[in-house]
């Protein structure tokens, strides 16, 4: 694809990265707030916005928006006769045909056209010199190309180059741990196959890279890859692409010291993305997984990603203080998003690569990222999906054990689909606002388990941290419109520094069982007008939904810890269930929200006993309860209505360090 129509089509990223165009409303809002992929912005808006704002949403992006992939990156066919055919012997090379000529152990092509290479090279390089811009296509019909000093393919100038993995073949390029250069100003070429043109590589053999100078495979303009089986292993960094990496299919094995996968391009606008359509991908990163230096846009395809040794390795934390707030939060330093790496290459000082070579992230975007599809298995030392701008999620199946957090954006995290299971993390969930309307959602936290505007990285944006040192606000919103949500934290359940909306879903939320947290932490207002929300936990930071909500909440204090599996059982005067859960954990409290409470009803709630419905997550559908003791009979008279094993009692106006706000103070007589 020539460069023109490709830059056209970049420009639909641009509009889609800036404008934007669904809205997620927080009150009456007369005014929209758009949200860039530059994260300081991001991070800014989010946190500057009033509660008469809208918070905006990034309109959903797919691959085809943004990348092409045409006839010519496609073509793998050939023919004797119209092509030119090279055959490696050893020190040396012959040539049939015309627009190519060999000397010693090198080869030079300097005409566009297809180029046939088989044979192997022992200590030597294939050039790819045309001055005018034309297309080549190079056919690897069971080359082996080793250079001890350099890059075994250097693209130095054309238009588009097109690499066949002959069906059938297996091809090997390698290169050795030092590159001999022209002069002390040259640092390219950088990589076992380097290009300073468009690179494809497409077809149906075996590619094995095996780069112990630097990079892998380096395209310093656009990287397509649309088929074959790509195996890299790399001193420094497996596949990059400045101005974009674009995968449509194949199966991609790396093992790199320092990123998988990587775009690098942060001056030009529309540059600089990740796209990838689908493939298998199995990669074993000293630093991320697949990084993008703006967009990352994920449609489908099989992932296996470990970074940074993976989650044992994740630095370990400071507990968080109460209310939510950290009062350190540790973690791997995030490098900038072009994320330099550690590699035999590198020449920084030791002090240098301590501070900008840590960032060990699964998937990372210093723009929007965006998942439509695919299936994840992340082991990640650091954040396993982080942006610094937006995180949306719309389909995919996500497994997810982390050092860090399982899914950060500086800005706006939005869930809409998939099913994501988070079984280790420091917090499951965090952005500056939170939105989900769909899809499964499983989180496992050492912390926080839905944080919205509580991180707060040491790392400095000087450095090339990441910004998320978050500002809390009354504009932060965690908003759950749909979706079923389950959350084990051990330190609070859904955290707010702001407020939160629940129109719809499931919510479950064990934890936490020390005193310092809460199951519901929030600064501003819990606003529940739907869905269904069991939480159970400490009952030192109580806090419950706000007062004004139009669904009805029950919160329940204990005044001892009952044992995790005990039931609580929720049944009205006719004996019709409302809920039947086991907690998890140990628990002292209880706060539960669902349609079926109404005003000036009357209901009983038990403890113990056993059921024989179908129990999903402790929740419990259909069947009998039956040999539970009976804790108190209350009636519904309030938004909120507080209980004891006295029954009936009264909110404070207090909630502790960490909230307070709508009504979700602690009960008084309640057990501590």
């Amino acid at each position: 694809m020539k460069k023109n129509k490709f830059r056209e089509m970049l420009g639909v990223l641009l509009i889609c990265s800036v404008v934007l165009s669904a809205c997620s409303t927080t009150s009456q809002a007369s005014t929209t707030t758009a949200v860039t992929t530059s994260a300081t912005t991001a991070a800014a808006a989010a946190s500057s916005q009033s509660s008469e704002t809208t918070t905006a949403v990034p309109a959903s992006i797919a691959v085809s928006d943004v990348v092409t992939f045409d006839e010519a990156d496609k073509a793998v066919d050939w023919s004797a006769e119209t092509s030119t055919a090279i055959k490696l012997n050893g020190t040396s090379a012959a040539v049939t045909g015309s627009g190519a000529k060999a000397s010693g152990s090198s080869v030079t092509i300097s005409a566009a056209g297809t180029y046939v290479l088989s044979g192997t090279l022992s200590d030597g390089q294939v050039i790819v010199d045309v001055q005018d811009d034309g297309d080549v296509h190079l056919v690897l019909n069971g080359a082996a190309i080793h250079d001890n000093d350099s890059a075994g393919i250097y693209i130095k100038e054309a238009g588009n180059v097109v690499i066949t993995l002959q069906e059938g073949t297996e091809n090997t390029i390698s290169d050795g741990e030092t590159y001999v250069f022209a002069d002390a100003a040259t640092d390219e070429p950088s990589a076992a196959i380097f290009s300073k043109a468009d690179l494809a590589i497409n077809g149906t053999g075996k590619l094995t890279v095996v780069a112990s100078y630097n990079d892998g495979i380096t395209s310093k303009d656009d990287l397509k890859i649309v088929s074959g089986t790509i195996d890299i292993t790399a001193a420094d960094d497996g596949i990059v692409g400045k101005d974009m990496v674009a995968i449509e299919e194949g199966t991609v094995t790396i093992e790199a010291e320092g990123d998988g996968i990587k775009s690098t391009n942060d001056t030009d606008e529309g540059r600089g993305f990740i796209a990838i359509a689908g493939g298998t991908f199995n990669i074993e990163a000293g630093n991320d997984g697949i990084q993008a230096e703006t967009a990352l846009i994920v449609d489908g395809g099989t992932f296996n990603l470990v970074t940074g040794g993976g989650n044992v390795n994740g630095e370990v934390k400071q507990e968080e203080g109460p209310g939510g707030m950290g009062m350190q939060r540790g973690g791997m330093n995030a490098n900038s998003a072009a994320g330099t790496s550690q590699g035999a290459a590198a020449t920084a000082t030791t002090e240098t690569t301590e501070t900008e070579s840590t960032s060990a992230k699964g998937l990372k975007a210093g723009g929007d990222m965006t998942v439509n599809g695919g299936t994840f298995t992340i082991d990640s030392a650091d954040d396993a999906l982080h942006s610094n701008s937006n995180v949306t999620v719309t389909d995919g199946e996500m497994d997810i054990a982390t050092g860090d957090d399982g899914i950060h954006a500086d800005a706006l995290t939005t869930i809409s689909g998939g099913t994501i299971n988070i079984t280790k993390s420091y917090e499951g969930i965090e952005g500056a606002n939170i939105t989900i309307s769909g899809g499964e959602t499983h989180v496992v936290a050492s912390d926080d388990g839905i944080n919205v505007a509580g991180g707060n990285d040491e790392a400095s944006e000087a450095a090339g941290g990441r910004a998320d040192q978050f500002s809390a606000s009354s504009s932060n919103l965690l908003t759950i419109s749909g979706g079923y949500v389950t959350v084990d934290a051990a330190g609070d359940g859904l955290d707010s520094n702001g407020s939160i909306t629940m129109t719809g879903g499931t919510v479950i939320v064990n934890g936490p069982t020390g005193n310092g947290n809460g199951s519901l932490d929030y600064d501003g207002s819990f606003d529940i007008s739907g869905g269904t929300l069991v939480a159970a936990g400490s009952s030192g930071m109580l806090q419950a939904t706000a007062d004004d909500s139009s669904q009805f909440t029950i919160a329940m204090t204990f005044s001892e810890a009952q044992q995790a599996g005990t039931l609580v059982h929720l049944q009205d005067s006719d004996g019709n269930t409302i809920m039947t859960f086991a907690p998890s954990k140990n628990y002292q409290a209880v706060v539960i929200s669902s349609p079926e409470l109404a005003q000036g009803g009357s209901y009983t709630l038990y403890t113990g006993g056993s059921s024989t419905g179908s129990n999903t997550d402790g929740m419990y559908t259909d069947g009998d309860y039956t040999g539970g003791t009976k804790v108190t009979d209350f009636e519904v008279s309030s938004s909120v209505t507080w209980l004891n094993e006295s029954g009936v009692t009264t909110a404070s106006s207090g909630g502790g360090f960490g909230g307070g706000g709508g009504g979700g103070g602690r009960p008084q007589g309640g057990g501590r």
